[in-house]
């Protein structure tokens, strides 16, 4: 359920293995082009109050796999939780024995420092607030078993954020990144379906934490992009440093693009 950066790709390789997939999209213009690429292509809208499309259909199979963001900034604010909310009972209902939900390391606190697994998120945006309490939803539900993916910042081809911090300031220049390249959100999710970790949750992000100054320079630089301006405060904040401490328990995950490069 849903087919973007990177859903696309991700069903791609899923192809490649072997498996029969479906893929969603809200646009009809769209499902041309996933149906060339070998997907069933659906053309379904998840809204607050209803929910647009078969999905009495695209839910007979074993697995789901919610990747679609909460919109959550300028004018597209949305209410995220009603959506889920929305889609649980159709879930409930289907074939459908496993969901694995991407969700994003935002559901911790730029307070909480280091976290892992483990550790009980305190999100301090509305994005943040909003995933903490879809993944509570889902892991209530006793129909399925969920599994709960929390992504660090995306990058990958054509998507880095280096791109927009170009020429800019850029405050807690010491802070670490907590990045993940797409070629391992790929791997890790294809390790999670290989190993059938269900009802578990774990952390994609790279075990690569420099700071932002030295990464961001050293990415604006290769990229022959303008530098960014790094502005150090007088006051040291305690960072967030996201750790993946499941991904390297039995069976591990051995992530593929250590150093973040694009």
């Amino acid at each position: 359920m849903g087919c973007g950066w990177l859903g696309i790709p991700l069903a791609k390789e899923l192809l490649h293995a072997g498996f029969s997939i479906k893929g969603s999209t809200t646009s009809e213009q769209k499902l041309t082009p996933l149906s060339g690429i070998g997907l069933h292509s659906f053309q379904i809208s998840l809204e607050e109050t209803k929910i647009i499309g078969n999905m009495h259909s695209f839910l007979q199979s074993d697995l789901l796999i919610v990747d679609i963001p909460p919109k959550l900034r300028g004018n597209q604010s949305e209410n995220f939780v009603k959506k889920i909310q929305m889609l649980i009972p159709f879930i409930e209902k289907s074939t459908v024995k496993n969901v694995l939900f991407v969700s994003s390391t935002s559901v911790f606190g730029s307070h909480q420092g280091a976290v892992d697994e483990s550790s009980f998120p305190e999100p301090d945006s509305e994005s943040g607030r909003q995933l903490f309490a879809c993944e509570n939803l889902l892991k209530q539900s006793t129909h399925f078993k969920t599994t709960l993916l929390r992504f660090g910042g995306l990058i990958g081809p054509n998507r880095h954020p280096i791109y927009f911090l170009s020429g800019r300031t850029v405050t807690s220049p010491n802070a670490p990144v907590n990045l993940i390249h797409l070629e391992d959100c790929i791997g890790i999710v294809r390790h999670i379906i290989a190993h059938q970790l269900w009802g578990k949750t774990f952390h994609g992000v790279s075990p690569f934490h420099p700071s932002k100054e030295s990464y961001y320079s050293r990415i604006a630089q290769q990229l022959g992009l303008l530098m960014p301006e790094f502005q150090h405060e007088a006051i040291v904040d305690q960072h967030k440093i996201v750790n993946s401490i499941c991904l390297n328990k039995t069976p591990r995950y051995h992530f593929k693009q250590i150093n973040l490069g694009i």
